[in-house]
C-alpha cells in the first residue's frame, strides 16, 4: 500500500511573526521556516504504518517555491521514501493546493493520503476536506489514532462528547491532530541519507492545474496590543474594576 503524506513549509512556530509595513501580508524575510507541525505528525504516522508493515512506500508531497525542498528533505529524514515538489511561486490557497494534490494523487495512485488538519500560518483547515471531495474518497479529520486493517482504515478522533471511531474503506483521506503521535527526533545519519533519496519536481502546468487564487487579500493587521495589567489595593477595588471597567460582573 502506498501512502502520500502532504506537507507545507511555514514560518517556524517559535517565531513571532510581523506584519509588513504596507499590510499586504506577513514578513517572512530572514525568518526561520520549518515544516507545519501537524504535517510533521502526518509524516510520522505514515512512516509508522510502513514500519508496521501496513504500507509499502511513503511519498512526501509539497506545493510551493523551490525552497520547499528543505521541507521535503525533512520528511525524507523522518522516513519517507521519496519526495515530490510541485514548484510554483504563486500564493496558494487551500483549493489550489487541493487541486494540485489531486493531480499528484491521480498520478501516484496511493491507497491513503495523510496530511495535517491545518497549517499554522493561515489556520484554514480546508485542504484535506477539499481533496477528499475532489477525489470522491471517504475522509476522517482530526485523527488521534490510525489503524489499517486490510482494505479499511480505522480512525479515532476526539469530539466534544469523547471519542468517535470511524471505519473508512480505502482509498481514503485522513487529517492528523496533535495527539496522533509525537514525531521522532531526526538524527544526523538520517539527514545525510535523506540527501540521497529521490526528489521529483512537477509544475502546475505539467499537472494541468491553474493555481491562481480567486481570493484577494485586502489587508493584514496585527492583533491589538494587550493593555498592561494593574494592581489593586484590595478585593473591593478589584470588584469595582470588574463591574465598572471590565463589565464582566
Amino acid at each position: 500500500m502506498k501512502v502520500i503524506a502532504a506537507v507545507k513549509r511555514v514560518v517556524d512556530h517559535n517565531v513571532n511573526v510581523r506584519v509588513k509595513a504596507d499590510q499586504s501580508g506577513v514578513d517572512i524575510g530572514n525568518v526561520k521556516m520549518s515544516m507545519n507541525p501537524f504535517d510533521e505528525i502526518a509524516v510520522e504516522a505514515a512512516v509508522r504504518l510502513k514500519e508496521q508493515g501496513a504500507a509499502s512506500e511513503v511519498v512526501a508531497v509539497t506545493c510551493g517555491t523551490a525552497q520547499s525542498q528543505e521541507t521535503l528533505r525533512t520528511a525524507l529524514a523522518i522516513g519517507a521514501d521519496r519526495g515530490v515538489l510541485v514548484q510554483t511561486d504563486a500564493a496558494l490557497r487551500p483549493l489550489a493546493v487541493a487541486k494540485l494534490l489531486l493531480a499528484v494523487v491521480r498520478k501516484e495512485q496511493p491507497a491513503l493520503v495523510i496530511l495535517g488538519k491545518q497549517a499554522i500560518d493561515d489556520d484554514a483547515c480546508q485542504t484535506g476536506q477539499m481533496l477528499a471531495a475532489l477525489l470522491g474518497w471517504p475522509q476522517a479529520t482530526n485523527a488521534s489514532d490510525i489503524r489499517v486493517e486490510g482494505d479499511t482504515v480505522r480512525v479515532t478522533r476526539e469530539v466534544d462528547g469523547g471519542l468517535e471511531v470511524l471505519e473508512l474503506t480505502l482509498p481514503a483521506v485522513v487529517t492528523a491532530d496533535l495527539r496522533l503521535n509525537e514525531p521522532r527526533y531526526v538524527t544526523l545519519p538520517n539527514i545525510m541519507k535523506a540527501k540521497k533519496k529521490p526528489l521529483d519536481t512537477e509544475t502546475p502546468d505539467g499537472l494541468g492545474v491553474d493555481p491562481v487564487s480567486r481570493l484577494e487579500t485586502l489587508r493584514v493587521e496585527a492583533p491589538a496590543a494587550r493593555p498592561p495589567g494593574v494592581k489593586v489595593a484590595d478585593v473591593a477595588a478589584l470588584l469595582d474594576k470588574l463591574k465598572n471597567e471590565a463589565k464582566v460582573i
